[in-house]
């Protein structure tokens, strides 16, 4: 058991260095256009990364979650707002969950 305060101690100790350490060493402005652009998608590409595996998994087959994802991408990009590319997904998924049942 003394392991385990060990291991959440470390743990703490880590999160909070990557929270403190940018604090404290950048005070100035950062001007580098490539540090910018990279921290500026930061949230975008975590959200991604946690949505995606969601996306796949959320259905009763990964094939009819991979299908909705497809056509989501391809009704929002001819404009469909998130409303209708939502009812898009969803209609796929309900029609290929009903198609692979039988």
């Amino acid at each position: 058991m003394r392991n385990a305060y060990v291991y959440i101690a470390v743990m703490a100790g880590v999160s909070f260095l990557i929270r403190v350490l940018p604090l404290t060493l950048i005070r100035e402005k950062i001007k580098n256009r490539f540090v910018n652009s990279f921290l500026y998608y930061v949230p975008y590409v975590t959200l991604s990364v946690m949505t995606f595996p969601a996306i796949l998994h959320a259905t009763g087959s990964v094939w009819s979650g991979a299908a909705a994802m497809a056509i989501g991408i391809l009704a929002a990009w001819f404009g469909f707002d998130l409303f209708k590319t939502a009812l898009t997904c969803c209609g796929v998924v309900f029609l290929l969950e009903l198609i692979l049942i039988r």
